[in-house]
């Protein structure tokens, strides 16, 4: 696996004027049921008050067998919080994310969620964009995987009860801007259940450019059988993709010369939490987010017309990011 230091570096410059949110995050699946977990380590800077700078430290455990997930975030003066500049390595109070391992626990209003976990991989990186938009100004959030496919071990705590964590497949992944993007979902599948080698990265956006909305636009990475399908470039999502979303689904499809690929997300309502984030600029947005959501992809060879249907029942990540507040899920954190 090859791993540029920006990959991993922190984009964040302690006292800048300019509004920065950024996340380390893991998150990884139970080989057979529906149990996953996310944990997120992260920076919020308002625009134009570096004072009141923050690392929140946030970790969900969710548990589709129950029903019950379990929510934690704590919020930290940035002061006591660290974030290498040419490394994987951040700490927000007591918890640590190194390459390799990570440790640390969060309470929430009722709840607690403790970790030690070792995690591995040596898949290369995925990427939502071209990479040379990953040094420019737009759009102003970026995403990529750092660690597709990532194997996680180690021990979860969940308000009195321990999880043990033994072959969990998922992900680490880096993401940063100068605000939040308008409207969007979001989804990755760290292995299909008739495919556990391949992985899906995708979000269907809106954005503005000044005050002009623009069309969605959807973005993949797909890796399956071999081959790397990066429809990540912006000016072609325009044309030659389509997506509709609502709370709690989506469908999408795009193509290129080579692959067509479509498919859905899903999951029933009980299966998500809702989470408020910050927006540099001000203002919140609200997170509408799953780990163990369902996903339908075919993957269609256009030379040849050979088609492959991938799928998974409660292995994927699906997020909506929205500032309506109608869909009903409770705001957990």
């Amino acid at each position: 696996m090859t791993v540029a230091p920006w990959m991993t570096s922190t984009r964040y410059a302690s006292g800048q004027q300019a509004g920065h949110y950024e996340s380390f995050y893991q998150r990884g699946n139970h080989p057979t049921r529906p149990l996953a977990f996310w944990i997120r380590y992260t920076i919020f800077s308002p625009t134009g008050r570096p004072e009141a700078a923050i690392g929140e430290l946030w970790a969900i455990v969710f548990d589709g067998e129950t029903g019950r997930h379990v929510v934690a975030k704590e919020e930290h003066p940035i002061a006591t919080c660290s974030f290498s500049h040419d490394q994987l390595a951040a700490r927000i109070g007591d918890a640590e994310l190194a390459a390799g391992r990570l440790v640390g626990s969060a309470t929430g209003p009722a709840e607690s969620i403790s970790w030690d976990l070792t995690w591995s991989g040596d898949s290369d990186p995925m990427f939502l964009l071209p990479q040379a938009s990953y040094r420019r100004s737009f759009p102003a959030a970026k995403s990529l995987v750092v660690t597709p496919l990532a194997r996680y071990d180690g021990r979860l705590e969940v308000a009195g009860r321990t999880i043990d964590v033994d072959g969990w497949v998922g992900s680490q992944n880096h993401n940063w801007g100068s605000r939040h993007t308008d409207a969007y979902a979001f989804g990755q599948v760290a292995g299909f259940d008739d495919h556990p080698d391949s992985f899906l990265e995708i979000v269907s956006a809106r954005v503005k450019v000044g005050p002009v909305r623009l069309p969605m636009i959807t973005c993949l990475s797909l890796r399956h059988a071999g081959t790397t399908h990066e429809l990540v470039d912006p000016l072609r999502g325009l044309r030659s993709s389509k997506a509709d979303y609502g709370y709690f689904f989506w469908r999408f499809a795009h193509h290129d010369d080579r692959v067509a690929i479509e498919g859905e997300f899903s999951a029933e309502p009980e299966a998500f939490v809702a989470l408020n984030y910050y927006n540099p600029p001000g203002g919140t947005k609200q997170c509408l987010n799953t780990k163990i959501a369902s996903c339908t992809l075919t993957v269609t060879d256009r030379r040849t017309g050979r088609a492959e249907r991938l799928s998974t029942a409660h292995r994927a990540l699906f997020e909506i990011l929205t500032d309506h507040r109608g869909h009903g899920i409770d705001v957990r954190a």
